[in-house]
């Protein structure tokens, strides 16, 4: 289904909120009250059953234009002389977005069913309808393998700017790839063009998108069970064996969060390498494959991006803690914690609102 032009997008979500409530449908704008304002700071206000609302609509429910909105809605808040309720509409809303706005207790609904409204004496709340705007297909996302290459680049130092000639170059990628790339990340509110080039709109929340369309599972990954030898940790023995074999790799997830910040003791060992281990390599690990109680993943990754920045850390070769943060999404035992941890102590800039 085609996403409706913004006049129409907002009286649908004005009726949509007629239907929550409870009211008659909506015929004409004075049956609810609603003018349209000439003003950046909001798209509509109408009153329905005493309450006052304030509607921002965006054509998209990316993080970047729903955290954006958020501002916007803020300040539309204190332009009134009296109490209103900030209500933000997109055409559908995914998880991350969902969990921004109820960090910031901000009412919304898209127009695809799915709503969460509280306001004093109503709770609404229906999800999990599926995204009627979805096109054919699977679209092109900023975030794909070697996409993935320029959110890095520009979160690895969020406070600069890099021009796209230079992202180009950095990155291996050709102008033509960047120049899409960045042009989604853009329109998806994430990133900004300033003078000196593009820059991060607000890096937790790039960050936070990208681990939205994340999927561990997109790489090769080849589960199976070591045996750890005199005393030392699994990740230790792979780091030893892995280097005396001259195997290019590098440790992510649980293993590389605890050597980064020694928080959440883990059993899972999981190692990226630059190709599939040969039969010699697995042997000299003692790598037997299993996934039924692994204790080690060996992970040919999507793309080379994976290892940019990587550092040695007591000797052994760990991915950035971006790239570490990222992968415990899919991980178990204390991915959360650990993934928290690495947040609050090694990307102190990527605050979660």
């Amino acid at each position: 289904m085609k996403i409706p032009r913004e006049t129409l997008a907002i009286r649908q979500a004005a009726e949509r909120l007629a239907d929550i409530f409870g009211a008659s449908e909506l015929a004409e704008d004075s049956k609810l009250g609603v003018r349209t304002i000439d003003s950046q700071m909001w798209d509509a206000v109408f009153s329905i059953r005493g309450h006052c609302f304030v509607l921002e609509w965006k054509r998209s429910g990316s993080l970047g234009l729903v955290a954006d909105a958020i501002r916007q809605l803020r300040m539309a808040q204190s332009s009134f002389p009296h109490e209103v309720i900030p209500l933000l509409a997109v055409p559908y809303m995914g998880e991350a977005a969902q969990k921004r706005c109820a960090q910031a207790e901000l009412p919304w609904l898209d127009l695809s069913g799915n709503a969460r409204i509280i306001v004093p004496g109503i709770f609404y709340q229906n999800l999990g309808h599926p995204n009627r705007f979805r096109r054919p297909g699977r679209p092109e996302s900023a975030f794909g393998p070697k996409g993935s290459r320029i959110t890095r680049l520009l979160l690895m130092e969020p406070a600069k700017a890099v021009r796209q000639r230079v992202i180009a170059s950095s990155t291996g990628l050709n102008e033509g790839h960047v120049s899409r790339v960045v042009g989604k990340l853009l329109e998806a509110g994430l990133v900004e063009r300033e003078a000196d080039g593009i820059r991060a709109a607000d890096p937790g929340t790039l960050l936070d998108a990208w681990r939205e369309e994340y999927r561990f599972d997109r790489h090769d990954v080849i589960r199976g069970h070591i045996s750890a030898g005199g005393g030392e940790s699994p990740t230790h023995s792979i780091a030893k064996i892995l280097s005396k074999a001259d195997v290019p790799y590098a440790v992510t997830a649980l293993a590389a969060a605890w050597l980064w910040t020694r928080h959440a003791g883990f059993r899972l060992s999981t190692v990226y390498l630059t190709s599939h281990p040969s039969a010699a390599v697995k042997k000299a690990l003692g790598f037997r494959e299993e996934p039924r109680g692994a204790n080690t993943w060996l992970v040919v990754p999507n793309d080379e991006g994976v290892f940019d920045g990587a550092e040695c850390v007591e000797g052994i070769p760990c991915v950035h803690p971006i790239q570490a943060y990222l992968d415990l999404k899919d991980h178990s035992e204390r991915a959360t914690e650990a993934a928290a941890e690495i947040r609050r102590r090694l990307l102190r800039g990527y605050d979660d609102p």
